[in-house]
């Protein structure tokens, strides 16, 4: 296939590699590349390392898929790579998915005269066809609408009512449709639309309505020393560190009064979880009280763990070993309920909180937010399809909007394509897998050639010589770089490092 005028010739390796889907079988079998090392030293076997398990946000299903979805599924993509080639021995699991419930889900299917399960089909099924396109190597898709989701979810319920953790009241405040979320007073402002002063969140811009309604609450006021002692225990848990400090000031600061009690200066009020289902019926109903909804965000974040078999048996067995999860990518626009209500959840049921959220920005095209009013929203599938699936991965990681927002350009990602894929990572691959190459080698070092699994494993065993110690040195110094930047998670940083070896 030419795209757009390139003839791809080769295909990219690695954990940017677009590469087919894993499955759990082929996870455990497929032989994977080995890590550098430049010194062999041997050692009693390991004992067994738990499951690496990676996240992206299931994608709710009120539009079809764009490119800052596609982002996230390759963001998670990445790292599930990296830590198959970093330990081949390693189980991973990699959950991706869709959102299925809730008010905008209900409405836009009114909008279209259908019921909202069909309607979620559709949609669901361009999600998952995202992944394929792009190649994602996820070992669960996971939907809201599965019947073992509804089972996880009405489990997670019964437990924190068991556990004294969820009672009936009243609730009022500030609701956006649009983000399913109630917001206090000083979260809201009044701006002017078309003329008419309207109220809007802070935090997304989205309009928002005063509402009252008696409805179930989440004792989550209860759980915030614990959740500031957690994030102060673990500097990693939110990453960049940037937004690590947004969700600690929110919980953290304070004032001390005239008796020297703390005075917090964001209040953390127990939190709506049910919704009537007068209003509210897409959605999961309340075990024992189908006058209520359950909150779609319980809902959603509750896959997490339905995709590891939730309910468990207590074991601590089969995919439970999975738990917490190594990393969740996230967008930057929903850290509050993964930071905030999800470990609070977790504690709650006496379970571990994830390890890392790992919390992006957003793709922008002529530094403007990408939307359909504007004309400026990225077709990730005309993307694929345009320039490849490797190249569109590999500038979607090179330019990871992880820190701030990054800008999407077409020529950007043609010029990646010509100058570090094709003509630098490319022309090398041809070149040291060229058989005229190989028949002038040493016949002790053929072998090591034969194969990437191979070049990778043998190269820490290659004898230091006078010359091949400075490319030996590049190799080792780049291989030690690229790993403390996918370590960290500035996989930014780890992108551009191939391409500039190969091209020093």
């Amino acid at each position: 296939m030419i795209r757009n005028g390139i003839k791809p010739s080769f295909r990219f390796s690695g954990c940017l590699r677009a590469a087919p889907r894993a499955t759990a079988a082929s996870v455990k079998s497929t032989p994977r590349w080995r890590t550098f090392s430049s010194t062999a030293s041997p050692s009693a076997p390991p004992a067994p390392a738990k499951p690496y398990y990676v996240t992206t946000p299931i994608f709710y299903v009120n539009a079809v898929p764009h490119i800052g979805h596609l982002f996230s599924g390759v963001l998670a993509d990445v790292l599930a790579r990296y830590a198959r080639l970093k330990d081949p021995q390693r189980e991973v699991h990699f959950c991706t998915g869709t959102d299925e419930h809730g008010l905008k889900i209900q409405q836009a299917a009114e909008a279209k005269a259908v019921h909202p399960k069909p309607f979620c089909d559709g949609i669901s099924t361009r999600f998952e066809d995202l992944a394929k396109a792009a190649e994602l190597s996820h070992t669960r898709f996971i939907r809201t609408t599965e019947p073992v989701h509804y089972k996880a979810v009405e489990h997670l319920w019964r437990e924190l009512v068991a556990r004294g953790w969820i009672y009936k009241g009243s609730h009022s405040g500030w609701y956006s449709v649009s983000d399913e979320a109630f917001y206090s007073p000083n979260q809201i402002m009044d701006v002017e639309v078309l003329g008419s002063k309207v109220k809007v969140a802070k935090e997304s811009g989205s309009q928002v309505e005063w509402m009252e309604e008696e409805n179930y609450k989440f004792r989550l006021s209860t759980f915030r020393e614990k959740l500031i002692e957690w994030l102060e225990a673990n500097p990693r848990s939110i990453v960049p560190q940037e937004r690590w400090k947004e969700v600690h000031s929110v919980l953290a600061d304070h004032t001390i009064n005239d008796n020297g009690e703390k005075i917090y200066t964001h209040p953390l009020e127990d939190l709506s979880i049910s919704r009537p289902s007068s209003r509210l019926t897409w959605g999961i109903p309340v075990p024992d009280d189908p006058q209520h909804t359950i909150y779609v965000w319980i809902d959603a974040l509750t896959n997490y763990i339905t995709a590891l078999g939730y309910p468990w048996s207590g074991s601590g067995g089969g995919k439970q070993a999975a738990w917490p999860a190594d990393v969740h990518v996230i967008g930057m626009d929903i850290v509050r309920f993964h930071a905030i209500y999800w470990p609070a959840m977790l504690f709650a049921l006496g379970l571990e909180p994830p390890k890392t959220l790992l919390t992006h920005g957003h793709w922008t095209m002529d530094k403007v937010k990408m939307s359909k009013s504007r004309g400026n929203v990225v077709d990730p599938f005309k993307a694929i399809e345009t320039y490849g699936a490797d190249a569109v991965r590999f500038n979607l990681m090179r330019h990871a909007p992880l820190v701030t927002n990054s800008d999407w350009s077409d020529e950007q990602i043609r010029n990646h394509y010509q100058r570090d894929l094709l003509g630098l990572i490319g022309n090398l691959w041809q070149r040291i897998s060229s058989k005229k190459l190989l028949a002038k080698l040493p016949s002790e070092y053929r072998y090591r050639f034969s194969g990437s699994t191979l070049l990778i494993e043998g190269l820490g065993e290659i004898p230091t010589t006078e010359a091949n110690a400075p490319v030996r040195k590049a190799l080792f110094n780049t291989l030690h770089q690229f790993e403390d930047k996918m370590d960290s998670l500035e996989i930014n940083k780890a992108a551009p490092l191939i391409p500039d070896l190969v091209e020093a």
